[in-house]
């Protein structure tokens, strides 16, 4: 059920992530006001991505893999590709994602010109977007639709 929830709400999340980086851009190539609109995007978009993690911690303690890393160890663990991934490679890089993406929610609101907010949403968020699209277990991915 966890992984589940997991799976579905990281489709949500990937979304709002995509609509949060264009308006960024969008927001800064055509030199528009910084409004309400687009605090909002930016909020909800940190918002998602904490809920996001939450979830995702509870998938993480509840796995098949992690039970594998307490029987056999973290060396074990680390020769198998696929425990690797879902015990190391995706957890570290979807962390360092969400602090990439509180870290530009918060550096935005001390930006005082529309140009510098929308540039550090852009910067911050897009780079949380590599991160994410870069591991996204693809082969899984659109199994659950």
């Amino acid at each position: 059920m966890i992984k589940m929830l997991h799976s579905g709400w990281a489709y949500v999340t990937l979304l709002i992530l995509i609509f949060a980086v264009f308006n960024a851009f969008s927001g800064l190539a055509s030199k528009r006001e910084f409004k309400d609109r687009d605090l909002r995007i930016s909020l909800f978009t940190l918002i998602v991505a904490h809920f996001q993690l939450l979830i995702g911690f509870l998938a993480y303690f509840f796995s098949a893999q992690f039970q594998y890393l307490r029987e056999n160890g973290m060396g074990a663990a680390m020769q198998e590709r696929s425990i690797r991934y879902f015990i190391i490679e995706h957890p570290l890089m979807m962390i360092l994602a969400i602090v990439l993406i509180t870290m530009g929610f918060s550096k935005h609101k001390r930006k005082t010109t529309d140009t510098e907010k929308f540039k550090t949403l852009a910067i911050y968020y897009g780079i949380a977007l590599l991160f994410v699209l870069s591991r996204i277990p693809w082969n899984q991915w659109f199994s659950f639709l």
